[in-house]
C-alpha cells in the first residue's frame, strides 16, 4: 500500500485528489496539507511514501518543501503539481529533490500513471522534459547558492561505459534510445543506469542530468 500526502492550498482540489487516489487499489491518502509548512511537518510525522506537492503555496512554497522533505528523508519522493507546462518552478522543484512533475490539468489516468512510475523508482521525466531542463542549464538558471554537487572523486569513480551513458541520458535520450546508440540490451542499460544512480547518489534519472551537467561531463552546445 503506498500511503500519500496530498499538499495544495485549494481544498476543492485536495478533495478531487483525494477521491481519486482512494479510489485507486494500492493507494491511501495519510494527510492534507494545505500549505508548504504543514507539508513539511506532516511529511515528518507520517513518513508517506509519495508527496503531492503543488508550488504555489502560502507561509511556504512547494519548492523549499521539497527541499526541506527531500533533504531530511531518502525514501519520501515527491511530484510537482504545476499549472503550465513550461512553469519555472519546475526546474528549481528537480533542482530540490522532486521525482517529476504532472500538470494540474491532466487526465486522472496521467496521475495514477505518475504514481506508478514513482512507486517503482522512476522520475516522471520524459525526454521532451529532460530536454527543457538542459535548456534551463543553458540559460543559466541554476538555482541560488546551489553547489556542485559531484566532486571528481565520484566522477572519477565511474567506468567509461557509464561516462557514455551519463552523457547520453543528460542530451536526453530515453533508454530505448540509449540502446540502439550503443547498441546494448535494454537489461544492460538498466544495469549503467542503477550503478550511474548508487555511484552519484542520484535520487532518479532528473538528477543525473543536473549533475552531469554541473560537473562538466557534458557542457551547453
Amino acid at each position: 500500500m503506498s500511503r500519500i500526502l496530498l499538499a495544495d492550498d485549494q481544498a476543492l482540489l485536495r478533495a478531487s485528489l483525494r477521491a481519486l487516489v482512494n479510489g485507486y487499489d494500492g493507494c491511501e491518502v495519510v494527510g492534507e496539507a494545505a500549505d508548504g509548512a504543514q507539508a513539511v511537518r506532516l511529511a515528518a510525522q507520517l513518513r508517506p511514501d509519495l508527496v503531492l506537492m503543488d508550488v504555489r503555496m502560502p507561509v511556504l512554497d512547494g519548492i523549499e518543501a521539497t527541499r526541506r522533505i527531500t533533504a531530511a528523508t531518502d525514501g519520501i519522493r515527491v511530484l510537482i503539481l504545476t499549472t503550465f507546462d513550461l512553469d519555472e518552478y519546475v526546474y528549481e522543484g528537480l533542482l530540490a529533490g522532486a521525482s517529476g512533475f504532472l500538470l494540474k490539468d491532466s487526465p486522472p489516468a496521467d496521475l495514477i500513471k505518475a504514481i506508478e512510475v514513482i512507486r517503482g523508482g522512476e522520475a516522471l521525466l520524459t525526454p521532451a522534459a529532460t530536454r527543457r531542463l538542459i535548456t534551463e542549464f543553458v540559460r543559466g538558471r541554476t538555482a541560488p547558492n546551489h553547489p556542485t554537487t559531484v566532486p571528481d572523486a565520484e566522477l572519477d569513480g565511474l567506468t567509461a561505459r557509464e561516462l557514455e551513458v551519463l552523457v547520453l541520458v543528460a542530451r536526453g535520450l530515453s533508454n530505448t534510445e540509449i540502446c540502439a546508440n550503443l547498441f546494448v540490451s535494454m537489461s544492460t542499460v538498466k544495469t549503467h543506469m542503477s550503478a550511474l544512480l548508487a555511484k552519484l547518489e542520484a535520487r532518479d534519472r532528473a538528477q543525473l542530468v543536473i549533475r552531469a551537467y554541473e560537473g562538466g561531463i557534458v557542457r551547453a552546445g
